[in-house]
This record gives C-alpha cells, structure tokens and sequence, in this order.
C-alpha cells in the first residue's frame, strides 16, 4: 500500500475500475497550508458517494465537461469549463460527471492531511473489486482510522458506531489489515472549537 509520496514522486496516478482517475501532480503552499494538487477523469455517471472532509478544503475547476454537485439538503448544481467549484471543511459533498464526455479537472486539497494514503487505498480495495464498492472491510478499516479527517455522509451513524468495530475486528482476527502496517496516523480534529 502507497504511503504518503516525497515530492520527487509525482505525478502518481490512480485509479478505482469504476470511472474515476486521480494524479496527484505536486505538493506546494496553498493559501493556508500545504496544498495537494491533482487532476481528475470521471467518467458519464460516475463520481464519489456524499462525504466530508472535516479539516480541507476540496476544491475542483472544470477543464472539460459538464460537473454535477451537491450538498445535503439542495438541489443539484451544475458547472461548466471554466468554473471552479469550492468545499470547505466540514461540508458534506458529492459530485459526478453530469455530462456525456469525460469530465476533467483540475483541483487541490489544503491541507493534504491524509487524503492521498486514503484515496489511494480505497481506490485499490475498489479496483481489486472491479470497480464497485470499496471491500466492506477495508471501507470500515479506513473510515474509522480517519474519521477526524473524513467521513462518509450516506453511510448511516449506527452502522459507523456499531458494525464497524465489529466489522474491523473480524478484519484484524483474518489478518486483512496487514496491507495497512504502514498507514499514516490520523490527524486529530480539534473540537468544540
């Protein structure tokens, strides 16, 4: 499993076998913080699940296509080339490819954090997969060892409190989580404040 990459290690391309392509392009000084840069691929139809990113901010500027986004509790919104398209931390999102061609982007997360270890693992659990879902054990694994950087909106709080330690554990008792030895420490949310 990848670990965090040194500069000279980019660009790093990945891909989950269900329309979506990543490259991480550099590491620079954003705004605020360290900055990951990347580009984007999503095929027609295709886009991540609603989640968060509790500490970044995502953002993504189309290059070609059509974006399709939102935000729990709104319509749909839609953007074009051209258009940049801004998450801050702690709003839940999604977004897919609202148009018929690849859609392609260019963005950044500030601060990185962990999201290039975490979407290249879940990108490798849901390519092993052929493309669906992430394998249930390693989306417990990976959700729960980050869940002050990230979560995952459409799946249910019970089932995150609940299963998932039970789920984790069956995963630990098989030894599936030996591929994450070297996973990175989560970075601890401040809160309340």
């Amino acid at each position: 499993m990848p670990g965090l990459q040194s500069p000279n290690a980019y660009p790093r391309t990945i891909d989950n076998g269900a329309g979506e392509r990543l490259t991480f392009t550099r590491r620079t000084h954003g705004e605020a913080a360290e900055r990951l840069e990347l580009e984007t691929v999503v095929a027609p139809n295709a886009g991540p699940l609603m989640h968060v990113h509790y500490l970044q901010t995502e953002a993504l500027t189309v290059v070609q296509g059509r974006i399709g986004y939102q935000r729990p509790g709104e319509p749909p919104s839609f953007a074009g080339p051209g258009d940049t398209v801004v998450f801050g931390p702690g709003e839940p999102h999604k977004f897919w490819n609202a148009g018929s061609d690849e859609l392609r982007c260019t963005g950044y997360v500030e601060p990185p954090c962990n999201a290039e270890y975490l979407l290249s693992a879940v990108f490798e659990s849901q390519r092993r997969r052929g493309g669906k879902q992430p394998h249930p054990l390693d989306a417990a694994f990976l959700v729960r060892r980050y869940s002050d950087e990230f979560g995952l909106v459409e799946i249910p709080g019970a089932v995150q409190r609940l299963v998932f330690p039970l789920m984790i554990a069956v995963g630990t008792l098989v030894g599936r989580y030996r591929k994450y030895a070297a996973a990175p420490p989560p970075v601890q949310r401040v809160r309340g404040s």
